[in-house]
């Protein structure tokens, strides 16, 4: 190979499926005809490089990321398996209110003191999961 030719990545079908679905909603959404709809599905399928596929959409609106349902929780399972430290955080947490449930129980009080320190306990393992998922997305914290 040629040092002044840059290597080029061949396209996968994920890849050849986002450009088709970005360009399947911008027919839906009125922006191109049945026609041009067809051409650029048959251009895209049998484009063979990624850095072709750009050229297809790029008088589009980039697509919204659609987003689940349940995603907007930071603290998921696989958020906790992602992040060592978000890992250790939550066993602290679970620890902790183990013992402060534990002690509660031993001194028989008879309103439930540890609900506070449990809320809290908690909050802070949310905001740390928040704070993980924006970083990972590179976008900035909303300040709460």
């Amino acid at each position: 190979m040629d040092d002044k030719i840059p290597a080029r990545l061949r396209a996968s079908d994920s890849d050849r499926e986002r450009v088709a679905a970005t360009i399947q909603s911008a027919g839906s959404e009125g922006r191109l005809t049945l026609e041009e709809v067809e051409e650029r599905l048959g251009a895209v399928y049998a484009t063979r490089y990624v850095d072709e596929l750009g050229a297809f959409t790029t008088d589009l609106p980039r697509p919204e990321v659609a987003r689940r349902p349940g995603s907007g929780w930071p603290l998921t399972r696989a958020a906790l398996r992602e992040h060592p430290a978000l890992r250790i955080h939550a066993v602290i947490v679970v620890a902790l209110a183990v013992l402060l449930i534990v002690r509660w129980a031993v001194l028989g009080v008879g309103f439930f003191w540890p609900a506070m320190p449990l809320f809290w306990l908690f909050v802070t393992l949310v905001v740390h999961a928040r704070v993980r998922s924006f970083r990972r997305r590179g976008e900035t914290p909303v300040p709460y």
